[in-house]
């Protein structure tokens, strides 16, 4: 088999992403989580804030996506409701972004058209995957991964890559393709949240390793049929930077009101816009839009603002790698998919990085 060529994934003007985040709790407490309760909230959104804020962020005259995340978003009692009333209100896709534990009997209560369901996985094998995200969660995960394909729901998965788990990485493929996923993201952890601590910090991977290994784990995960997204995260030397913040919609939506543009912004209150009375408000003064037109070397200036870490430097005082916007991600897909009636636009893996 011979799969399609890797290929960037441009913008797009006439779509819009919306990642909802409908709680910050969760029963897992992993490594690299992005939540951060002082500034995304600890209550989760009411059955009528739900309603309400799905309707306020559709855009009919646009391809709406809607992503929902936590925390844990299956912890959530009214999930399966808001996802129902998403699909009334026109959403031209719904992604749930789960950990695998599937609370309030999710799977019984909506119907595999309703929602795609992609799962967080960050190993092969327990003794990999559970240090990372906790004991018993590669067993109870990939048990219902299997038994929601065997459902008929189309299923992704999400593997964040660390210096913990990038040796295992390459043992991957043949798992997802066993268990019958269609789509696989991989993804880079990110210094945000939990993993902004000195220690998460040193897990992070340099350029080489994302570069030695990332793209060729792609091409092989196609060769089984299987549709690979990953962050593009390192320009090429005549690319373009473009970040989605001018050129694209998204919308990252938290509990407490506060909506982001630039995920890389969500530790720090600079959010462009807030929900007050469910009406989108834009935000004045320092915001994370503010600095969005700023043209450096390096590429994506959140990145160079809060994340400079990531940069090195030749001795001419060039950046050896420019940073791609976070949310611009690479593609290779298979000749064909274990699910054949696999469909479903995806845009919303968690941008980590």
């Amino acid at each position: 088999m011979n799969p399609q060529p890797l290929k960037t994934i441009s913008f797009k003007q006439d779509e819009r992403n919306v990642f909802f985040h409908i709680l910050t709790a969760c029963n897992l407490s992993c490594t690299h989580c992005y939540i951060n309760f002082e500034q995304h909230g600890k209550e989760p959104v009411s059955r009528d804030t739900m309603e309400e804020w799905l309707a306020l962020f559709h855009e009919p005259k646009k391809e709406t996506n809607l992503i929902l995340l936590g925390g844990e978003p299956t912890m959530h009692p009214d999930l399966a409701h808001g996802i129902k009333t998403a699909k009334k209100i026109g959403y031209h896709s719904v992604t749930v972004d789960t950990n695998g534990f599937l609370f309030h009997d999710l799977l019984d209560n909506i119907a595999p058209s309703d929602a795609v369901l992609s799962f967080s996985l960050d190993g092969p094998s327990a003794e990999i995957n559970d240090p990372i995200r906790g004991s018993g969660v590669f067993s109870t995960c990939t048990t219902n991964l299997r038994r929601a394909v065997n459902m008929g729901f189309k299923a992704s998965l999400i593997y964040t890559v660390s210096r913990q788990n990038i040796n295992y990485l390459h043992l991957m493929p043949e798992l997802l393709h066993q268990m019958g996923v269609s789509r696989f993201f991989i993804q880079v952890i990110g210094l945000r949240g939990r993993s902004a601590s000195t220690h998460e910090s040193k897990l992070q991977l340099t350029p080489e390793e994302w570069l030695a290994v990332i793209p060729e784990t792609a091409r092989k995960t196609a060769d089984l049929g299987i549709h690979v997204i990953f962050p593009k995260v390192f320009l090429d030397k005549d690319e373009v930077f473009e970040c989605s913040g001018n050129v694209a919609e998204n919308y990252f939506i938290f509990p407490n009101g506060r909506v982001y543009l630039c995920p890389l912004c969500e530790d720090f209150p600079v959010n462009a816009f807030r929900i007050e009375n469910n009406r989108l408000i834009k935000n004045t003064g320092l915001v994370e839009k503010n600095f969005f037109s700023l043209n450096i070397p390096e590429g994506c200036v959140m990145n160079k603002l809060l994340q400079p870490g990531n940069l090195s430097y030749d001795e001419t005082g060039r950046p050896v790698h420019r940073i791609s916007c976070c949310l611009l991600k690479q593609e290779i897909r298979g000749n064909s998919t274990p699910n054949s009636n696999y469909s479903a636009k995806q845009p919303g893996d968690r941008p980590l990085f």
